[in-house]
């Protein structure tokens, strides 16, 4: 069979190439370069069996499943139809998400410039801002913009970001081994791509079983967190506080035991979906292709469905129902933008999984008078030119907490304009700790208004008092010119030197014309 041949096989069948026809073709070599570049969960071990391994069918497809080691045998290649091979490119293409570009910022960025990114993509990806017909992708969108957030604004998880990529993530977001960004699980990936593996326990058409399954077969999967924002001031962050609100949330049905119909009622497989329960469509965003999923509206997302006179009386089917709960949320003394409060289990409840947490993430609201970095604290303080030449002793400032705080300078030690004072202790509350941070006092010396009309005895008194102005300079010839007293430092630099047309340089003339060589 000649190499070429090779790429004509019937749709659905099953090839067999030896060693030698791989070299030539050079598939072994990129799909080695395909492998190292996946997550770890789908680099399985060497297995027992060639008939494990899956290769490309051609050098544009996708490598899925590679052993780490060539053997001198037959090896077994999966034919699929190029409709599957697009599934398994898109669904990786989610894998290699860069997440400089969901925020679209340099990978140089500071967090003031990530944190500004994110409030503006979270702002123009809100589910809530979009029609409802754009919902989905808004929402996934979000999502990507939350993770990207979470990981780049922590230093550490932007470290090791930068270092390993969205592999070195599980799910959660956080460092793990073998993770996989957002919420894709590699069952269901695997599942969605290969129309279903049994678990990876009854195998995959041609090419046998992997015996004993995935890790975890069998087990209730846990239901999906819920995140969302919560902002506050900085007034609530410095003293904490206790919210408490009504929830609503979905329970499982207490009639049905979240079965959906009566009790000897059986469920049909819904036709639209083939029982998956979700339709896929693909998204183009941020210059990569991501693989959505939308709830099937025949079974609303449940993959089967009772006829009318079976479900069940309570719950209409749904398998849930709706329940309020009052909810109690504390923010500790001290808490920062980024910190999560986590209600564990409070999540919707979904049949046959542990429900998932409630995840509120702390966002701060912009302040009037402090900044705020880390445990510390900075406000800028006024005084006047007499204050600062001759001290004072007053109220300079309202803290968070509604304190006056009170400073005594004394005369004859200047204050001289953006001087900083710092008060130890009087910063933001450090949490589970006695301990609070700084409070660095910005001075700022307010000069007399262009109204003041002091007398000329006033004035004489004022040369005699303050220290005498220094040496004038020499220089020849001396010029006086007019000025402009109310200057803008914005227009610095906006006249271009060279843009006029007043200069002439003598080079630039035209020369006159020559006389021609004889």
């Amino acid at each position: 069979m000649s190499p070429g041949e090779g790429n004509r096989w019937a749709k659905g069948q099953t090839r067999r190439a030896t060693e030698p026809e791989w070299f030539e073709n050079g598939f072994f070599a990129e799909a080695r370069q395909l492998r190292a570049k996946l997550p770890a969960k789908f680099r399985w071990a060497r297995s027992n069996s060639a008939a494990f391994r899956l290769f490309p069918l051609r050098a544009d497809t996708v490598s899925l499943l590679l052993s780490r080691r060539f053997e001198s045998r037959v090896l077994s290649v999966l034919y699929s139809s190029q409709a599957s091979r697009e599934r398994i490119t898109k669904s990786m293409a989610k894998v290699e998400v860069d997440l400089y570009e969901v925020l679209e910022i340099e990978r140089g960025a500071t967090k003031e410039e990530i944190r500004s990114a994110y409030r503006k993509a979270a702002l123009s990806s809100h589910p809530d801002k979009v029609p409802e017909d754009e919902r989905p992708a808004a929402e996934s969108k979000f999502k990507s913009v939350q993770e990207a957030y979470e990981i780049l604004y922590d230093d550490n998880k932007r470290q090791i970001y930068d270092t390993h990529g969205m592999s070195a993530f599980n799910g959660s977001g956080d460092p793990g081994m073998g993770g996989m960004p957002g919420d894709v699980d590699l069952d269901d990936l695997l599942a969605q791509m290969f129309g279903g593996m049994g678990g990876m326990g009854g195998g995959m058409p041609g090419m046998g079983g992997m015996p004993g399954g995935m890790p975890g077969a069998g087990k209730p999967r846990r239901s999906r967190d819920e995140q969302q924002d919560y902002e506050l001031s900085l007034e609530e962050l410095y003293k904490g506080k206790t919210v408490k609100f009504y929830s609503t949330k979905n329970v499982i049905c207490s009639l049905c035991k979240g079965k959906g119909g009566k009790e000897k009622a059986k469920a049909k497989q819904c036709s639209t979906c083939g029982g998956v329960g979700v339709k896929e469509f693909i998204n183009q965003m941020g210059g990569f292709l991501t693989k959505q999923t939308q709830a099937c509206t025949t079974c609303s997302g449940q993959g089967s469905f009772f006829s009318p006179k079976d479900k069940c009386k309570k719950c209409k089917g749904k398998k849930t129902t709706e329940e309020k709960k009052l909810i109690e949320l504390y923010i500790p003394p001290g808490s920062r933008e980024g910190d999560k409060i986590v209600l564990e289990g409070e999540a919707d409840q979904v049949p046959d999984q542990e429900p998932g947490d409630i995840v509120f993430r702390l966002v701060q609201e912009e302040h009037e008078v402090f900044d705020r970095a880390g445990a510390d604290l900075r406000a800028t303080i006024d005084v006047t030119v007499a204050e600062a030449l001759t001290g004072f002793s007053r109220v300079v400032i309202k803290h968070l907490d509604g304190r006056g705080i009170e400073l005594t300078h004394p005369a004859g030690k200047v204050l001289t304009p953006g001087q900083v004072l710092k008060v130890s202790g009087e910063g933001m509350p450090i949490k589970r700790s006695d301990s609070k941070g700084d409070l660095y006092l910005v001075v700022n010396v307010k000069f007399p208004e262009e109204n003041w009309r002091p007398s000329p005895e006033m004035l004489e008194k004022l040369k005699e008092t303050l220290p005498s102005p220094d040496a004038p300079i020499e220089a020849t010839p001396v010029d006086e010119v007019h000025y402009d007293a109310n200057g803008n430092m914005e227009e610095f630099g906006a006249r271009d030197a060279q843009g006029g047309s007043a200069w002439v340089d003598d080079d630039d003339e035209e020369e006159p014309a020559q006389c021609a060589a004889q």
